[in-house]
């Protein structure tokens, strides 16, 4: 291994010995004590409500237009979103499996049924889309903002979109929810999809008409080649999983949308009712924007935690070590190599990380033995079906609960945790072949026999 920094290996573990326990693929959690209160959380981000706000308004215009091309968005009148479930027999089932109690109530916020690319990728990945769609209209001066959108599903409107291109690198789910709107709307489009990503997943873009570039590496090199190509062709817009504004306010709609839904089942969130959300996370782009929004509404009360797999612990190590993107797992010997191909990102997003860092409570680790465990448990107790990065998740209350010292800090007492609603995000699924599918369940009643 070479040098990190400027510092050998050795030297980054004695300094955070947590590393030794990353490098030795042991499940792990460390909770941040440094996340800060109210508007310090957000400070250095560089985006507002407002911003939000914006992004939201853009996906109210285009909703017309994605009811009348996607038929399954029609009974939300084109607004992409994704339902929210109480799991209490899941809850039993994990108070039971671990021997332990989980104060308040377990929820599952189901991305993986999610429309048209079935994962969290859906939110930013279709509003980059659309962003990019309406300022080449705009520009052509096909629409104005008052139009009705729908008049973009037209031949006039797909010529013009032809004649611009639009790439991204992806371990699977991204690729799918811009591959597909792309498309539909008439751009060219490519996706860049690594070693990793699932065979099913890039002949379902081929179905669409997108181009699949393979690679028989990580995700690192796939959007590397996304960028070069990106750079030589001036029609072509680059999805930037690791930067991407865009992409991060398209998450962070989701955030402010939960709200909505807390309120509609009458589940309060504030200081004497704690709202912990789980969030799976790859380069971060996804969890970190809907931390963004989630802080906007309910600033202190909620408390994000991020779920990586042990093999791919690219944001916690990041973070940890304070080197951000400057760092990745393979750097520590760490393969990369895990069963939760939608979270196989070796070197984390430094936007997210950096601008962050002050307000995500913590990160913990996840094996893929425990993947395909919870992702049984699951189907079998609420009838839920996701893919194993989806149910990272739900190792969550039991991290927080086991760290007394985040606890005292955050002033999460035995009172207030009774009334926490504990919130899993599960990623992905629903467009899963049901073969495949299978053998993640199989594999998973397999590894609880073994237990």
């Amino acid at each position: 291994m070479t040098s990190i920094a400027g510092k050998e290996p050795s030297t980054w573990e004695a300094k955070f010995p947590l590393i030794r326990e990353l490098v030795a693929y042991q499940e792990t959690a460390w909770f941040n004590p440094g996340i800060r209160s109210g508007k310090a959380a957000l400070t250095g981000l560089g985006l507002t409500v407002a911003d939000i706000d914006d992004a939201a308004a853009r996906l109210r215009r285009f909703a017309p237009y994605i009811a009348q091309v996607f038929p399954e968005t029609r009974l939300s009148a084109g607004i992409i979103e994704s339902p929210l479930y109480a799991a209490p027999f899941m809850q039993a089932a994990i108070e039971r499996r671990e021997d332990i109690r989980i104060p308040g109530k377990l929820w599952v916020k189901m991305d993986a049924e999610l429309p048209i690319s079935g994962s969290i990728k859906a939110r930013g990945g279709i509003y980059e889309v659309l962003h990019h769609a309406e300022w080449v209209a705009l520009d052509a001066g096909l629409i104005t903002r008052d139009s009705d959108y729908r008049e973009l599903d037209s031949p006039e409107a797909r010529e013009l979109f032809a004649e611009h291109s639009i790439a991204v690198g992806s371990t699977g789910n991204l690729g799918l929810s811009i591959g597909i709107m792309s498309a539909r709307l008439g751009f060219n489009v490519t996706v860049h999809m690594s070693a990793d990503a699932r065979p099913w997943k890039k002949e379902m873009l081929r179905r669409h008409g997108v181009e699949v570039a393979e690679y028989e590496s990580d995700y690192s090199v796939a959007v590397a080649a996304g960028r070069k190509q990106a750079r030589s062709d001036p029609s072509m817009h680059f999805v930037d999983d690791e930067n991407s504004t865009t992409l991060f306010l398209g998450y962070a709609v989701a955030g402010r949308r939960l709200a909505g839904q807390l309120q509609a089942f009458d589940i309060p969130v504030d200081e004497k009712h704690p709202l912990f959300v789980y969030l799976p996370c790859g380069v971060g782009g996804g969890p970190g924007g809907i931390t963004f929004g989630l802080k906007t509404v309910f600033g202190d009360a909620v408390h994000p935690v991020f779920a990586e797999p042990t093999h791919s612990p690219s944001m916690l190590l990041g973070v940890r070590t304070g080197l951000h993107d400057g760092v990745c797992v393979q750097d520590f010997g760490i393969d990369n190599v895990t069963a939760a191909d939608g979270l196989a990102v070796g070197r984390p997003s430094g936007f997210v990380g950096r601008s962050l860092e002050h307000a995500i409570d913590g990160y913990y680790t996840v094996s893929d033995e425990n993947l395909y465990r919870y992702l049984t448990l699951l189907r079998e107790t609420e009838g839920l079906k996701v893919e194993p990065s989806a149910v990272a998740g739900f190792l969550g209350p039991q991290r927080v609960l086991d760290d007394a010292a985040y606890l005292k800090r955050t002033k999460l007492t035995s009172k207030v945790l009774a009334n926490a609603t504990h919130l899993v995000w599960a990623t992905g699924g629903s467009m899963v072949p049901p073969d495949e599918m299978n053998d993640y369940f199989r594999k998973g009643v397999e590894l609880l026999l073994e237990f």
